[in-house]
This record gives structure tokens, C-alpha cells and sequence, in this order.
């Protein structure tokens, strides 16, 4: 389908999802955040899709809402603002629980719902000498809620009180440091650890990957006894798909 805030590339198994809006440092309006989910849900159910990477175009990756946008939102009702929260919740829970794997390519800044969007990816791969992380909503009044709940669970609730309530940006190095990022590169190298990523991938079994974030996303919320059992039934859940008899086949084969 057709986007006008982002653009939409599949090549060797590998979706390229770009926020373009550049002019406005890519930030979030409702057209943006609208077909993001939209992107995210054609991507999670194309079987010629096994790895998406989401990147942006310009000189940043995201930096959080327009300005536009934020301006018009302070005018609505609550029942208005909340549809709207909801289309933005919606769209970071989309992201976070697609069956593919999500590569976040940071370049410049990651900056408040920039960074939650970043957040909900399985893998950030950053920028060293640009890239920017930090959540400056209590610098205007406003309060980094939905983020928040992705916040905490990635990188625990001590480091994401400072940086939900300092406001403070951090770099790259110190983002790998506290979890919010998988791995730091210098910024020449940034497409290439990019592309290795999305490679190493892609090569591993589709239904594997969904089934195993599946598990990811539920376990913290089990207790021990409830997680063992679910884990077993998952087990065996993926003892019947098609990918793990061909993978024993292909094993035995190899004997």
C-alpha cells in the first residue's frame, strides 16, 4: 500500500521500514503513527518477510512528537486525547509484539517517543559518535507514560527513573551500558552491522523467532510455576511445526 511518512522496501527476506519525514526530524504525528502500525502489521504477516530493520531518514532517527502535533493535542478533550493516546500505544505495541524480528538502525537522536519507539525494538544497534538517547517530556509539562511501561521492563526501574525524571540525553556508549542498546559502532560502520544483523537473522527458522518473542513478552508476567508450565506447552508447541522437522531432517542428514 501506499505511505506518505514512511517508505516501505523488502529485499532477500528483509523489510525496510524508513520514518521520512525529515524535514520535521521525523517525529510523530498521527498519519506517521498511523502507518507505522500499518507497515508493522503488513511486515509481521509477509512470509517473505523474516527481519525487519526500522531506521529513519536525515540526520536522526526520531525525535519524538511534532511540535504541530503537541500544540493541537494540548486543545483536545480527555476523551479525545484518549483515542489518541490509544492510536500511540497501539502502533509501540504492534512494533513490539511483531512475530519478525525488529533491528532499530539509531542514527542522531532518539529523543521521547522517538526513543520508546527505539525501546520496543529486539535489537538497537546505534551510532557512536551522533546518535542521541533520552525521554525530555517532563521538560514541557508533559509526562512519558506509555513509553515508561517499555522503559522499565527493558532496562529495570532504577536507571529508567533517572532517565524518565532527569530528562537528560545520553550517548550511545552509556545507552549499551544501561540495556537500552544492543550494540555501538562507529557511525561509517552503521549500515554494515546493520545488514550482518539482519543476515544472521534472517537465517534462522521464521516460526522459531515468533514463537520465542511470544514467550518473551509473557513470561514477566508469570509466576515461576506458571512460566515453567508455559514454557512446556510452547515447547512442544514447536516441536510440531514445519521448521523443526525439516531442521532435525537436515541435522540427521548432515550425519
Amino acid at each position: 500500500m501506499p505511505y506518505t511518512a514512511l517508505s516501505y522496501d523488502v529485499q532477500n527476506f528483509i523489510a525496510t521500514i524508513t520514518l521520512n519525514r525529515p524535514e520535521k526530524r521525523n517525529s510523530f504525528n498521527p498519519t506517521l503513527i498511523r502507518e507505522l502500525r500499518e507497515a508493522f502489521l503488513a511486515a509481521g504477516g509477509d512470509p517473505a518477510v523474516r527481519v525487519i530493520v526500522l531506521a529513519g531518514a536525515g540526520k536522526v532517527f526520531c525525535a519524538g512528537m511534532d511540535l504541530a502535533y503537541l500544540q493541537d493535542i494540548s486543545q483536545f478533550s480527555v476523551l479525545e486525547n484518549m483515542t489518541d493516546s490509544r492510536a500511540f500505544q497501539e502502533m509501540l505495541h504492534t512494533v513490539y509484539t511483531c512475530p519478525k524480528a525488529v533491528i532499530a538502525r539509531v542514527h542522531g537522536a532518539a529523543i521521547a517517543g522517538g526513543c520508546g519507539l527505539a525501546s520496543v525494538c529486539d535489537f538497537v544497534i546505534a551510532a557512536r559518535e551522533k546518535s542521541l538517547f533520552g525521554y525530555s517530556e517532563v521538560k514541557i509539562g508533559f509526562i512519558p507514560a506509555i513509553v515508561s511501561v517499555y522503559l522499565v521492563n527493558k532496562i529495570g526501574g532504577t536507571q529508567a527513573r533517572r532517565l524518565l525524571l532527569s530528562a537528560e540525553n545520553i550517548n550511545a556508549d552509556e545507552a549499551f551500558r544501561l540495556g537500552l542498546v544492543t550494540q555501538v559502532v562507529n557511525d561509517a560502520d552503521l549500515d554494515v552491522a546493520v545488514q550482518q544483523t539482519a543476515q544472521m537473522l534472517a537465517a534462522n527458522s521464521s516460526s522459531a523467532i515468533a514463537l520465542t518473542k511470544e514467550i518473551l513478552g509473557n513470561l514477566p508476567n508469570m509466576s515461576l510455576e506458571s512460566a515453567l508450565q508455559y514454557a512446556c506447552s510452547m515447547n512442544a508447541v514447536a516441536r510440531t511445526t514445519d521448521d523443526f522437522k525439516r531442521g532435525v531432517a537436515g541435522f540427521l542428514e548432515k550425519k
